[in-house]
């Protein structure tokens, strides 16, 4: 992720892309590349098999980590774009990019990841829906229930989510010729995001945010972990389950965060920022959330 970040600072630092075409690929890749991914995440699952106590504790410790980021922003920062874009941080996370990758490392490739796929397949569209709520009201202006569903029903990446949805609901399968332009791009999401996050990346923006950046990379990677392993060991999930969600709640802030800061009018310089320095920790608070949990053989 951090060379992939590191090329795209590269390329702007090198003229050869400019600021208007940064924002321009940016909105490519929330109306193309994220909904192809929100789909082709739920596309082909069996979320119907799912073990409801881990989805219902998972759901629930998420519903405490927003509440409790929101409280705790409310209570720092006063700029609503910058509020909409900390509370984003703090809740979503990373888990579309290494949930999957990191349960195979952990038991193997041969391991039955089938949970992890139905966690992530309901996590991200909740994470969708409670983005577009969140930066729709923090926007600034006056707060108005119908331009909140409005935005939530034409957002590109639920729209891709939705589709998924009612695509494993009615059992529907895409014809090859079409499913593969659309795993394509999905495949291209998370990379062009981060080039472009990583040409978007201002590091005398960053010593302006220190912070904020600080409040929600302690949310994201301490606090949030801290809450949702903490439940779930006690409602006594074990094994495959609290392994994902060390990645749900563990990983770094979602790239998705900062592509649909920057296109919902939020701070996206804050969110993108957010997502850099906490991917950065991550390699080292990752690596101790695992290190605990193997250690007393919860996983």
């Amino acid at each position: 992720m951090f060379i992939i970040i590191f090329v795209g600072y590269f390329i702007r630092r090198k003229d050869l892309i400019s600021d208007a075409q940064v924002k321009a690929f940016n909105k490519i890749i929330f109306i193309v590349c994220f909904p192809c991914l929100s789909f082709d995440n739920i596309y082909g699952k069996n979320i119907t098999g799912a073990d409801y106590k881990v989805v219902w504790v998972t759901l629930l410790a998420l519903a405490i980590i927003y509440a409790l980021g929101t409280v705790i922003v409310l209570s720092v920062e006063k700029d609503s774009r910058s509020r909409g874009a900390m509370i984003q941080a703090i809740y979503r996370s990373n888990v579309v990019i290494m949930g999957i990758s990191m349960v195979q490392n952990l038991f193997g490739s041969d391991i039955d990841i089938s949970i992890t796929a139905i966690i992530i397949a309901i996590v991200v569209p909740v994470y969708n829906v409670l983005a577009v709520i969140t930066l729709e009201i923090y926007r600034g202006g006056r707060l108005h229930l119908k331009d909140i569903l409005i935005s939530i029903a034409t957002n590109p990446i639920i729209i891709g989510s939705a589709a998924g949805i009612l695509a494993v609901i009615f059992g529907l399968t895409l014809p090859e010729v079409m499913y593969k332009p659309v795993a394509s791009l999905a495949d291209a999401a998370s990379p062009m995001a981060l080039l472009v996050l990583g040409a978007s990346f201002n590091l005398k923006s960053l010593s302006s945010n220190i912070r904020n950046v600080a409040i929600c990379v302690i949310g994201r990677l301490i606090v949030a972990p801290s809450i949702g392993l903490f439940l779930l060991y006690t409602a006594g999930i074990r094994g495959v389950a609290l392994a994902t969600a060390v990645a749900v709640f563990a990983s770094p802030t979602a790239v998705a965060s900062y592509t649909m800061a920057q296109q919902m009018d939020s701070n996206g310089e804050l969110a993108g920022e957010c997502v850099v320095v906490s991917s950065l920790f991550s390699c080292f608070t990752m690596f101790m959330w695992v290190f605990i949990l193997k250690c007393t053989g919860l996983i």
